[in-house]
């Protein structure tokens, strides 16, 4: 700190206080060189260099807050996962706990952020691992970061179930009663994707194969002109996830044939899966959320931040915002996230070879 001054100056004053002055000085800074007089504006510059110090003290430390960096516009599901654990961490941390938005690249902007960020803790990634799984195995480097070997994987927060929906003015009720239409019409039904390898993508051509029907891909720039397109009848399907249907089901647009999950989501009991529906996919069609830090970040802050995350999710208010978004919550240490990331990452590779899905 002694560069930015070379001198301070007392007060014309008498010399008791003079005497005071010099004392306080030097016992905080005794390095600094004490001169008799001062002019008032030297005085105030003076003054004001301990206030300098503890701002350039606090610049150098950085800030204590904790960045949750999410690949993907705000208001998706997301999103509010990231939003509602934020609040709750920021409270048990004793510290803000900041959202910020990097959409684009498929998430990889916000992923490639995130694995260039110091590993002190402070910056972690709300993943979207299913998808980073997929685009692991699509993209290769050109992903801009590698998803086992960039990151500390601190812990699986929640599972998102994908469903395939229709417009409610399609004439059909169930699952097979769209495979049957689809089987008298080949190649006249299709179904939107948000782009070439994405989830819906994937889950598209699984169904194809799955149930012997042909549809035709139709990519958007994202879910919400896709589901557009689905209302008015110009797509005749399309996999979104649960918290997604939820939202739309509301206004009575789209009706929801099945789930792609293992099980019935509690915040639809009366959809059933579509392996109740007589079709088994190679692979459930569910989205797993879950939070990394960058390579490098110690193991005393990933558990903590793994224990807060676990704390966070038996709330009773996180619970419910979960639920509500069809998400079911998950709780589970760094070593089980990081054999569940290498397990999804053969799973895709597996479902991408059979489907013969590539990006050229």
């Amino acid at each position: 700190m002694r560069e930015h001054w070379a001198v301070c100056w007392l007060p014309r004053t008498d010399r008791r206080v003079r005497s005071f002055i010099h004392s306080f000085i030097t016992s905080i800074f005794p390095e600094l060189p004490v001169m008799p007089t001062i002019s008032r504006r030297r005085l105030l510059a003076c003054a004001a260099l301990p206030l300098l110090a503890s701002s350039q003290l606090a610049h150098s430390q950085g800030s204590k807050d904790m960045t949750i960096v999410v690949g993907y516009p705000a208001g998706g599901s997301l999103d509010a996962m990231a939003r509602a654990l934020a609040q709750k961490l920021s409270a048990l941390r004793g510290h803000g706990v900041i959202i910020d938005n990097r959409p684009g690249f498929s998430g990889n902007i916000g992923a490639q952020y995130v694995a260039r960020s110091p590993a002190d803790g402070r910056t972690v990634l709300m993943s979207a691992l299913t998808t980073y799984a997929i685009n692991a195995n699509l993209m290769g480097s050109s992903a801009g970061y590698d998803l086992m070997k960039d990151f500390e994987h601190v812990a699986i927060v929640g599972n998102l179930p994908n469903v395939i929906v229709v417009p409610s003015l399609l004439p059909v009720k169930t699952l097979q009663e769209f495979i049957q239409a689809a089987k008298k019409n080949p190649g006249g039904y299709s179904y939107a994707t948000t782009g070439n390898g994405s989830l819906e993508h994937v889950a598209g051509e699984m169904l194809k194969r799955a149930a012997g029907i042909d549809l035709l891909a139709v990519p958007y720039k994202g879910s919400t002109p896709a589901l557009t397109d689905l209302i008015g009848g110009q797509i005749q399907a399309m996999f979104v996830n649960t918290s997604t249907a939820i939202n739309n089901l509301k206004g009575g647009r789209i009706k929801v044939l099945a789930i792609a999950g293992p099980v019935r989501s509690p915040a639809m009991p009366d959809v059933p899966t579509l392996r109740e529906s007589g079709v088994k996919l190679t692979n459930d069609v569910v989205s797993i959320f879950g939070i990394s830090a960058p390579r490098g970040t110690s193991k005393a802050v990933v558990d903590q931040l793994n224990a807060d995350l676990n704390t966070a999710l038996r709330d009773a208010q996180v619970h419910q915002r979960f639920e509500a978004l069809g998400i079911e919550v998950v709780t589970q240490s760094p070593a089980e996230a990081r054999k569940k990331i290498g397990s999804e990452m053969a799973t895709w590779a597996k479902v991408l070879g059979e489907t013969g899905i590539t990006l050229q």
